[in-house]
């Protein structure tokens, strides 16, 4: 076998890149936990200085520090010997409240990371694995990971692309929040339409109990409720708007999801379908977007769908079409790409 030494260069230096990037995973998540990033966007500081900031141990730190800092996600001053950060790494990493945190997509990876075994069992069988049978990671993980692209998006320029929906939700209007999560989604409608009755649903009852503690401390309590049911089992009817963020590719009889919610919809109601972005094609997702999809993907979301009768998996990098075929196959009858962020599609259906 012949082999290039060039491409054979290349191909380590992606490997050392990867690995790197694998091993840093693990300290971003301690960054996060111990609050060092928090810390650091104080002011520079030493090992010693960050320290007494957070209580921890110096050596741990400088380890920590200069691995941050070869993988650029910190700075070094080599002449004081202070580490710190710029402005965009402070936005990106420092903030669990804002539009853009990184570290709870690690928390996130990690967390599925730790179902390693079973999902490797799963490719051998074709069995699933539930959702509620992850790491309790996953779920904490997922709202750190998502809900800051909601609360930067949902309300300032998702729901102004549907048609009609603002002025519906302003004058009092029904909302149905299907595979709601930890509800951080629901809670958002609930403080920006404080007249709207909103309800969310997930078949994962640890979830809907993390909701309800959401809910109190956003201030809704009294203006959501939450119910434990699958997306082909919510209750109530007649709603205005439908929202499914980030779950359609999860769900293992999609289509008896989407016959269900057409169902739930008012006839002028509108279905809010949140996607992770994708192109049709394999070759259009072979990217650094669609490669962080398809490897999230294999270990959550097909399984996830696996595990639930219907078993079919539409995976997280399904596409516009596929999705469009899912929506038309339950019997609506206007579907259209709403909005988009480099991570989400937006699309709107209508009975």
């Amino acid at each position: 076998m012949a082999v290039d030494e060039q491409k054979l260069t290349e191909f380590l230096g992606r490997f050392v890149g990867d690995l790197g990037a694998t091993m840093a995973a693990g300290n971003i998540v301690v960054g996060h936990r111990l609050g060092l990033y928090r810390a650091l966007a104080t002011g520079p500081a030493t090992p010693e200085e960050l320290a007494e900031r957070v209580q921890a141990d110096p050596r741990y730190l400088a380890e920590w520090l200069r691995g941050q800092a070869a993988g650029g996600y910190v700075t070094y001053d080599e002449g004081t010997g202070r580490f710190g950060m710029t402005e965009e790494q402070a936005f990106a990493l420092a903030d669990p409240g804002g539009p853009v945190y990184v570290p709870g997509a690690f928390v996130l990876a990690l967390g599925a990371l730790r179902a390693e075994s079973q999902i490797t069992e799963a490719f051998r069988t074709g069995a699933g694995m539930g959702w509620h049978e992850h790491h309790g990671d996953v779920f904490t993980g997922t709202e750190l990971f998502f809900r800051p692209g909601y609360l930067a998006n949902l309300t300032e320029s998702w729901l102004p692309a549907l048609s009609g929906v603002e002025d519906k939700l302003r004058a009092g209007g029904r909302v149905a929040d299907v595979g709601c999560g930890l509800g951080s989604s629901t809670v958002l409608l609930a403080q920006r339409f404080p007249t709207a009755a909103i309800v969310g649903s997930d078949y994962h009852e640890t979830s809907i109990e993390l909701a309800r503690k959401r809910a109190a401390e956003g201030g809704v309590a009294d203006r959501v409720s939450f119910e434990v049911a699958s997306a082909q089992e919510f209750t109530g009817g007649g709603f205005d708007l439908v929202t499914t963020f980030d779950c359609l590719h999860d769900m293992g009889d999609p289509v008896g999801a989407a016959r269900h919610i057409r169902a739930a919809l008012d006839a002028d109601g509108s279905w809010m379908i949140v996607e992770p972005f994708a192109g049709d094609t394999v070759a259009a997702n072979l990217n650094p977007v669609g490669r962080a999809f398809y490897s999230f993907s294999s270990y959550l979301c097909v399984p996830s769908a696996r595990s639930q009768p219907g078993g079919y998996a539409l995976g997280a990098q399904a596409g516009e079409a596929a999705i469009r075929e899912v929506v038309e196959a339950a019997g609506f009858t206007r579907f259209r790409r709403a909005a988009e962020t480099p991570f989400n599609l937006v699309l709107e259906a209508r009975p």
